[in-house]
C-alpha cells in the first residue's frame, strides 16, 4: 500500500477523523494502513508491528466503525479489548476515550468487582480488562456473551503465555463462536498462531509487518560490566553522569525494585519503583508522576515494558539481561518511540554480557563497550 495512504482512503469515517487530528494524527501508518481494511472486512487477524507502531488504533479504529453505530441503536454489541496488566489496559483505555464518546468500562483484576459490575449496568460499547476478571464477569452472569462482536488480545504473546494461557483459553471459548478475533503484539510466536487456531479453529489472517530496524538504527546500545554486587553502585554512577530527562530501569526480580528504589532515593536520586503488588491506585499515581515527568526515572519489573506508550523516555537501563530476546526488545522498544531516538543501556556480570553478545548477533544490532571514568561514560581505555 502507498505510503500516501490516507484514513479516508482506509474509508474510517470523518467523525474519526477528526478526532484523531485533535491528537494531531493526520497520517495512518504502515501497520494501520495494512490492518485496518482486513478488520473492516470481519476477517479474523493476528498482527505483528515493532513497538510505537500505531497498533491500538490499528485495530480500534476499524471495530469501532463497524460496531459503535449497531450498539447506539440497540445497546447489545460489545467490543472486547484483553490486555495483561493493569497499565496496559488503562492506557487502551485511555486512547479509547481520545477517539469516541461511546461509553467504555474498565474490569481489571486486584480491584472491587462491585464497581466494575455498576459500570456494566451502563451497557459500555467497549470492556477493557484482564482474561481472569472477565471471565468471572462471565460466570456471574454480569456480561452476555452473546453480545460480543469481537475481541482483541493485545500483547497477545503474554496472553498466551504458559503463566496465563489457560485464563486466556477458557475466555476464548466462552465467547461466541462467530466473534472476530483479534491479537497483536510486536512479537509473534510460532507457539502463539498456533494456540489462537486451535482455539477459533480456523486460520487467521496474519500480517506480519517488516521490521523498521528501530532497535538497529535508533536505539544506541551500549554494555557496561560489572560484578553483582557492584551493580547499583554502577547505576547510580551511570545516572548521574547522564542525567536522563526521562528514563526506565528495568529488573528481572520484584524484589529488586524495592532494593534499587531506596538505594538510589538514599543517594537523593529522585526516582519511583512500580511493583506488580502493589495498590492499583499506587501504581497509576507512579505512572501518572513518570508521564508528566514529576519523576524521572521509574524502577520496575518486567511488568512495565509490555506496549505501554508513554513518550518521551531517553534512556532504558536494565540491570540483568531477560533469557528471552523478546523481552529484551520489548524493554527496549520503550524508548525511540514515535520516530524518535534512544539509548539502551545493559549492567551486566561476565556471564550476562556474553549473553548480551549473543542477542547482538542474532538481532543484528552494535553493542558499544563503555566504561566509567572520572564520572563521565568513555569507551574502554587501554
Amino acid at each position: 500500500m502507498e505510503e500516501t495512504c490516507t484514513f479516508e482512503q482506509l474509508t474510517i469515517s470523518r467523525s474519526l477523523i477528526e478526532r484523531l487530528k485533535n491528537s494531531n494524527i493526520t497520517t495512518p501508518t504502515p501497520v494501520q494502513q495494512q490492518v485496518i481494511p482486513h478488520i473492516l472486512n470481519n476477517e479474523n487477524v493476528l498482527f505483528q508491528s515493532e513497538t510505537g507502531t500505531g497498533k491500538t488504533l490499528a485495530y480500534l479504529l476499524p471495530l469501532i466503525q463497524l460496531f459503535a453505530d449497531s450498539h447506539i441503536q440497540d445497546k447489545k454489541s460489545k467490543i472486547l479489548v484483553i490486555a495483561p496488566t493493569y497499565e496496559l489496559s488503562s492506557q487502551i483505555k485511555s486512547v479509547i476515550q481520545s477517539i469516541t464518546d461511546t461509553k467504555c468500562t474498565l474490569c481489571i483484576g486486584g480491584t472491587q468487582i462491585k464497581r466494575q459490575v455498576e459500570a456494566l449496568k451502563e451497557k459500555p460499547f467497549i470492556i477493557v480488562g484482564n482474561p481472569a476478571r472477565i471471565v468471572e464477569l462471565i460466570r456471574l452472569k454480569k456480561i452476555k456473551t452473546e453480545s460480543i462482536k469481537a475481541v482483541v488480545l493485545d500483547e497477545i504473546d503474554r496472553l498466551t503465555s504458559k503463566e496465563i494461557s489457560h485464563e486466556t483459553a477458557t475466555l476464548l471459548q466462552l465467547l461466541p463462536a462467530n466473534k472476530q478475533t483479534i491479537g497483536c503484539s510486536a512479537t509473534v510466536s510460532k507457539q502463539t498462531k498456533q494456540f489462537i487456531e486451535k482455539i477459533i479453529n480456523t486460520t487467521p489472517q496474519v500480517i506480519e509487518l517488516p521490521l523498521e530496524d528501530v532497535l538497529k538504527h535508533r536505539i544506541t546500545h551500549m554494555a557496561f560490566y560489572a560484578e553483582r554486587r557492584d551493580k547499583i553502585d554502577t547505576l547510580r554512577q551511570i545516572l548521574n553522569a547522564i542525567q536522563p530527562k526521562k528514563a526506565i530501569i528495568f529488573t528481572s526480580r520484584q524484589d529488586q525494585v524495592i532494593n534499587i528504589t531506596s538505594k538510589l532515593q538514599y543517594k537523593k536520586i529522585l526516582c519511583e519503583g512500580l511493583f506488580a503488588k502493589a495498590d492499583k491506585k499506587d501504581r497509576k499515581t507512579v505512572i501518572d508522576h513518570f508521564k508528566s515527568g514529576v519523576c524521572p526515572i521509574l524502577v520496575t519489573s518486567d511488568l512495565a515494558s509490555r506496549g505501554l506508550d508513554i513518550p518521551g523516555i531517553t534512556h532504558i537501563i536494565q540491570m540483568d539481561l531477560p533469557a528471552d530476546a523478546d523481552f529484551f526488545i520489548h524493554r527496549a522498544g520503550r524508548t525511540a518511540r514515535a520516530n524518535t531516538t534512544g539509548i539502551n543501556i545493559v549492567i551486566g556480570d561476565e556471564y550476562e554480557l556474553q549473553h548480551f553478545a549473543q542477542i547482538e548477533k542474532k538481532l543484528g544490532i552494535i553493542v558499544y563497550p563503555k566504561q566509567l571514568y572520572k564520572g563521565k561514560i568513555v569507551a574502554p581505555l587501554d
